[in-house]
């Protein structure tokens, strides 16, 4: 996979990265990290730069955990249903054999009943 070079513009300061994401993708990224610490710093006039990134790092991880957490209990659940599935799968398969032989008890008592006639 090629490496990209990027130049990144974030608060003012100018970043040179390497990534295997592309341009376009890394620049939004760039982009919402540079809008989101803008605000920190307009909200918080005495805040710097460095801690407008650790307040933008700390709202990202806890993003990323709540997600995290989210996806594991989707996961989870995603594979209650498929036991679940599976289950009702293995019931119902059941259910046709003694289905068919029901029919077939049913056959060979209706062949008994009109050979006693």
């Amino acid at each position: 996979m090629p490496v990209n070079k990027i130049r990144l513009e974030i608060c003012g300061g100018s970043y040179l990265i390497s990534t295997t994401d592309s341009e376009q993708y890394t620049l939004s990224l760039a982009e919402k990290l540079d809008h989101n610490m803008n605000e920190i710093m307009a909200q918080n006039p005495s805040a710097s730069v460095t801690a407008a990134a650790v307040l933008s790092a700390l709202d990202y991880l806890d993003e990323l955990e709540k997600s995290s957490a989210s996806a594991d209990n989707m996961r989870s659940q995603i594979k209650d249903y498929l036991e679940d599935a599976a289950k009702a799968k293995l019931e119902a398969e059941e259910a046709k054999k003694e289905i068919e032989r029901l029919r077939r008890e049913i056959g060979y008592l209706k062949g008994s009943a009109a050979g006693e006639r």
